[in-house]
């Protein structure tokens, strides 16, 4: 009895789940847009204190 209930459980959820994965709407295309700025921002960050580090690290071996 409890196989059949989440065998049951399990298909169910999986055709939920796939039915919600093949639509987009605005709001997620949004979001998507706006995790991969978060993503750039992120990178140009890094990238701009790994520049800052390196020139700070010439300018004391200068000295």
């Amino acid at each position: 009895m409890n196989k059949i209930i989440l065998s049951i459980l399990l298909i169910s959820s999986s055709l939920i789940l796939a039915g919600c994965a093949e639509q987009q709407g605005p709001a997620e295309q949004a979001g998507e847009k706006i995790d991969r700025g978060i993503e750039n921002s992120k990178d140009a960050t890094s990238d701009a204190i790994e520049n800052a580090g390196d020139k700070i690290e010439d300018a004391t071996d200068r000295y």
